[in-house]
């Protein structure tokens, strides 16, 4: 198995101490990011109203 089928397969790839990224899992994972951020701002944004 090539380290390209590897990284579709699986989405994370560990090899010599170094971890890959398939491109879907790192927009996976920074629109989590994201979205999480997003929802923070906006409880601590209406908080000042309770």
């Amino acid at each position: 198995m090539t380290k390209e089928t590897s990284e579709q397969k699986d989405g994370f790839v560990h090899e010599n101490g170094v971890t890959y990224f398939s491109k879907r899992t790192e927009r996976r994972i920074l629109f989590v990011l994201t979205m999480a951020m997003l929802l923070w701002g906006v409880v601590e944004y209406t908080r000042e109203f309770f």
